[in-house]
């Protein structure tokens, strides 16, 4: 049984990787958010909207208990889930959890094409999402450093490095 669990700041590829994983080793994969968002038949963006991040937080806690009891899955989290509740102690005992690591810089320039798709960065200047940028970072680095991998991705811009990273994925994990 496989149970690979990807975690770290949005904009680090967690999905990006996660698919490819998945696609390499022909097992299904989950975004965390994209599950959440079938399952209550609203957006992240809605979710965030009526019920505020505490409420958003609260379905994302139930909703990771639920698809983290799959077998042979690859699941890519939300850049805060580790850092509420017990999620990242819990993910840690359900499977191989990854970290991908990245600078402020690097997470910047894969977040500002799509700034209006999260809901954390809507409305934010380019100096002010940096700054955000950079204090959740600091603040989310220790939950995400008790990921039982890291894997650094600065360089993840290309089809053939989310492949080495794939491969370097398999080799950390020894699958």
């Amino acid at each position: 049984m496989v149970r690979i669990i990807i975690v770290g700041y949005m904009g680090s590829g967690k999905t990006t990787v996660g698919k490819a994983l998945a696609q390499d080793m022909n097992i299904t994969f989950y975004d965390l958010d994209w599950y959440i968002e079938n399952r209550m038949h609203k957006t992240v963006s809605q979710i965030f909207a009526e019920k505020g991040e505490e409420g958003f937080r609260m379905i994302e806690h139930n909703m990771l208990h639920e698809v983290a009891e799959f077998e042979d899955v690859i699941i890519s989290c939300g850049g805060g889930t580790p850092c509420f509740f017990d999620n990242m102690e819990y993910m840690n005992r359900q499977g191989d959890t990854i970290f991908l690591k990245a600078t402020t810089e690097v997470l910047y320039g894969h977040l500002k094409m799509g700034k209006t798709e999260r809901p954390l960065l809507k409305n934010k200047s380019a100096e002010e999402m940096q700054t955000f940028i950079n204090e959740q970072l600091t603040k989310r680095e220790p939950f995400y450093n008790k990921a039982k991998y890291t894997l650094d991705v600065n360089l993840l811009d290309n089809y053939e490095k989310i492949k080495i990273s794939v491969e370097r994925i398999r080799k950390l994990i020894n699958i």
